[in-house]
């Protein structure tokens, strides 16, 4: 079983995994959080607990592959990178030189591009031309860049976890320090959402593309999962990968990412949590200090395009030459939606442990599988999927597997799933919701996730309620909904025509 981001969700008011949850712990976790509201729209949640002189450190910013332009993807993800790079003051030798290096190599980009908008008629002598400058320009920078500078300032300050990701949904920055490093948090997250210099931007651009090389384009998985996206989203930008398509990467600019960060890594777009050894009303002056002059900018936009209505099946074939791998996806709602809690359900039931149905059926019973698991896919901001993956033990096939997935699946429609069952799948729930809490970050960034999806973190134990709550009757309701033909979508993974033939079969007939 895979479990998303969304999926390691907690218990609300636990703050030792072995407490089992209560209203009173509920209640208790509810006077411990301290939300912060700044006057610029910026928000922060602050939990003191432990006694170590530690603290964890988030920032999340409500923008995601889901909020790329079309012809931009996968700046969200490059941004995250380039948030490291530093300022004015962090992170070069000569600000105003490396200034007007940066303002000479947008330029060159902006003529290249511009030549290269003439497709064959372009002028192949001047392409060669400005590369040749541009590359110039990029060694002229690297002189005048401090490598790192940012993240060594914090690396020196005995910095642990030091980390950003970014999804569909959102970006985010974690880090832990000594609690004595509080201001020194505060000022250098502060300093790079106001004042972000953007060097390097074309070689990590670079990076980016070989990343979505490695990623993707060079592994089994990732062609399967980007091919099941495709054609299971027809409209709605869950469909395209965090990580953007060659062809904008190969395109994007400095300039575009600067009105990137504006629009997206405004104060109002954001949310931060510190947890641990934090004295609430220092933190507070500290982060009013350095937070509360960030200007305020309006609303980013929002994704206006919803998905339609699957009305069949849809299949992919992906060609690749590897072993077989096999994904299903359904159609499915996402929180607050009742139905979403069923499929925590859901999830355990089919793939959790040796004894959930389908690895029991697949992998033990028959052998027709080496592996099953589940997982929801891409997001969890807008409706999203419930997928299954497998991969067919030789000599069995994907179709095979297919077949007895789908029985399960039929089962789970005819069938209500047995007390025992739910009793076990109750248990693993709890323990997986528990064990986050164990650490600050993991109760900083579940507060943090549940205030910037849903606007207030005491979601998160509504949503814990409601899959305590589940019974076998919902679970049967749900299945009769969701595992419809009509509902979903399969991927296959191939081997390519040739690479299959038999060994000397090739002009046979010819």
């Amino acid at each position: 079983m895979i479990r998303g981001p969304r999926r390691t969700l907690v218990a609300a008011g636990l703050f030792a995994a072995s407490l089992l949850p209560s209203p009173a712990r509920a209640q208790s976790l509810e006077g411990r959080v301290t939300r912060l509201t700044l006057d610029n729209g910026m928000r922060f949640l602050v939990v003191r607990r432990g006694t170590a002189p530690v603290f964890s450190g988030i920032l999340r910013f409500k923008a995601g592959g889901v909020d790329d332009q079309s012809g931009e993807t996968g700046m969200a993800h490059l941004f995250e990178h380039m948030a490291f790079k530093g300022t004015s003051t962090i992170g070069t030798r000569d600000a105003a030189r490396e200034a007007e290096v940066l303002d000479a190599m947008d330029a060159v980009v902006r003529d290249l591009h511009r030549e290269l908008d003439r497709g064959e008629h372009a002028d192949r002598a001047r392409l060669d031309a400005l590369r040749a400058r541009l590359q110039e320009l990029i060694k002229r920078e690297q002189d005048l860049v401090v490598k790192d500078e940012f993240m060594q300032i914090l690396t020196n300050n005995g910095a642990e976890g030091l980390n950003a990701s970014t999804g569909e949904d959102l970006t985010t920055y974690v880090v832990s320090l000594p609690s004595n490093r509080l201001e020194l948090w505060c000022l250098l997250e502060s300093a790079r959402l106001r004042d972000p210099v953007l060097r390097e931007f074309y070689t990590e651009r670079d990076v980016v593309m070989e990343e979505r090389r490695y990623r993707i384009e060079n592994q089994p998985q990732g062609r399967l999962y980007e091919q099941l996206l495709l054609a299971a989203f027809g409209a709605h930008p869950y469909r395209v990968p965090t990580v953007g398509w060659m062809s904008d990467l190969d395109r994007l600019t400095r300039p575009q990412a600067e009105a990137f960060h504006r629009t997206y890594y405004a104060p109002g777009n954001a949310v931060g949590a510190l947890v641990g050894d934090v004295d609430k009303a220092q933190a507070e002056a500290l982060l009013r200090k350095y937070f509360g002059g960030l200007t305020p900018g309006p609303p980013p936009p929002t994704v206006a395009t919803a998905e339609p209505r699957q009305i069949g099946e849809h299949r992919v074939s992906v060609e690749f030459d590897a072993e077989p791998q096999l994904l299903i996806a359904f159609h499915k709602p996402t929180w607050p939606d009742p139905d979403d809690p069923v499929f925590d359900v859901l999830d355990s039931v089919l793939t959790s442990g040796r004894t959930s149905r389908l690895f029991r059926r697949l992998v033990v019973d028959t052998r027709i599988a080496t592996s099953v698991y589940s997982f929801e896919a891409p997001g969890n901001r807008y409706p999203n999927l419930f997928v299954i993956g497998a991969e067919p033990r030789s000599p069995h096939t994907a179709a095979e597997v297919e077949t007895a997935i789908l029985a399960e699946l039929q089962r789970l429609r005819e069938e209500p799933v047995t007390e025992r069952e739910m009793q076990k799948v109750r248990n693993e729930l709890e323990a997986s919701f528990l064990y986050p809490l164990r650490s600050n970050m993991g109760l900083a960034s579940e507060l943090s996730r549940y205030e910037i999806l849903t606007g207030d973190w005491k979601g998160l134990t509504d949503f814990y309620a409601a899959v305590r709550q589940v019974t076998p009757a919902r679970v049967l309701e749900v299945a009769k909904r969701a595992f419809v033909p009509s509902n979903r979508t399969v991927a296959t993974l191939v081997k390519p025509a040739a690479a299959a033939r038999p060994e000397g079969a090739a002009g046979k007939g010819r």
